[in-house]
């Protein structure tokens, strides 16, 4: 019996309307759905957005760009954020995705057709900073991009400086293109409100149930198989290493997962849930295997659920040391998937 990934369409659906409504009517809500949707299979997670009403979306590799191209049709634009690399010009043109160029030798590379390009507005990883900027507005404005972007370093942090310097950067490098769509808010952009939010917003993890976007409904359910139940006596230990030592009899049941599963080592204190009742993990997780204590339960059930609910991806990933981001797009390939939702 595999461990079953249950991914709410719905939900995601669901989440982007509520960031889009955040918006002013004008302002247009496009789609982050980059790495296989957060590791939620972008060739379904993709049409069911599509048919939600989403026209822009947004990929970080040509390749994704393809396969999501492939599954939503011709209609909506696709941007690809890596822009131009070596290889990428006969994919991007096959299948209409277009580059978001980002440096001066990706600008000086690019021959003809659709393109966006990308400002470095102090985050120092993609974009022409305001100098480069400077050199090559009428470079940049002769390729008549589609968009403008830039991408804010702490907009989960409402309160810190640098959004608004980056605000201002923005604003600078862009002034010399006005009748050229903008788009600097991702999901923390949307919530920092409507300074931040210009032509196209492009929310990314809140659309899969992840913080900042503290009104997110939860996107997926991990339940996993009990293997084998066993009661553990006073002193006996569980797990590599010795980790876990009974002070009282305990029942144990093993369940069929691991971090070869995406599930970190580091989750050692989250719970699995039977019904609402938390089953905390004792011992280490390891490759394949998790020993949880169910003597809270009457009957242990087939399956424990370790994404639900009440442990959301942002309360494992606290429980791991990490973020949401990586719960959601470490999640392994060994889970049966399904859909519900979606029309």
């Amino acid at each position: 019996m595999q461990a079953k990934l249950t991914i709410d369409l719905n939900a995601i659906c669901d989440n982007w309307r509520a960031l889009d409504a955040l918006s002013a009517q004008s302002v247009e809500t496009g789609a982050v759905i980059k790495a296989d949707a957060y590791g939620l299979g972008a060739n379904i997670v993709g049409p069911a957005l599509a048919a939600a009403g989403v026209k822009t979306f947004f990929v970080a590799q040509a390749e994704e760009g393809v396969v999501l191209r492939r599954a939503i049709g011709a209609g909506p634009r696709i941007f690809n954020f890596s822009g131009l690399m070596a290889g990428d010009q006969q994919a991007l043109d096959e299948y209409n995705v277009i580059p978001v160029l980002n440096s001066v030798a990706q600008i000086n590379a690019f021959k003809t057709g659709r393109c966006a390009v990308q400002f470095d507005s102090g985050m120092n990883r993609l974009g022409l900073e305001p100098a480069e900027v400077a050199k090559l507005t009428g470079k940049i404005a002769a390729l008549g991009p589609e968009l403008v972007i830039s991408h804010l370093a702490c907009a989960d942090e409402p309160d810190h400086s640098m959004n608004t310097a980056q605000l201002a950067g923005f604003r600078a490098m862009s002034v010399d293109f006005p009748k050229t769509a903008k788009s600097l808010a991702a999901t923390g952009g949307v919530l920092l409100g409507s300074d931040y939010h210009y032509d196209l917003t492009r929310p990314g993890i809140g659309l899969y149930g992840g913080l900042p976007f503290v009104g997110a409904k939860p996107v997926v359910v991990l339940d996993l198989p009990v293997i084998q139940v066993r009661d553990v006596l006073v002193g006996e230990t569980v797990g590599y290493g010795n980790n876990w030592t009974a002070g009282k009899t305990t029942k144990i049941a093993t369940v069929s997962g691991g971090y070869a599963d995406g599930i970190l080592r580091s989750s050692g204190s989250a719970n699995l849930y039977a019904d609402g009742v938390a089953c905390p993990i004792v011992g280490r997780v390891s490759m394949d295997l998790i020993t949880v204590d169910v003597s809270a339960l009457k009957t242990v059930p087939p399956m424990l659920s370790l994404l639900n609910n009440v442990q959301t991806v942002d309360v494992l990933a606290d429980h791991a040391g990490t973020i949401g981001y990586e719960i959601l797009t470490g999640l392994g390939a060994r889970y049966k998937c399904r859909y519900i939702g979606g029309s």
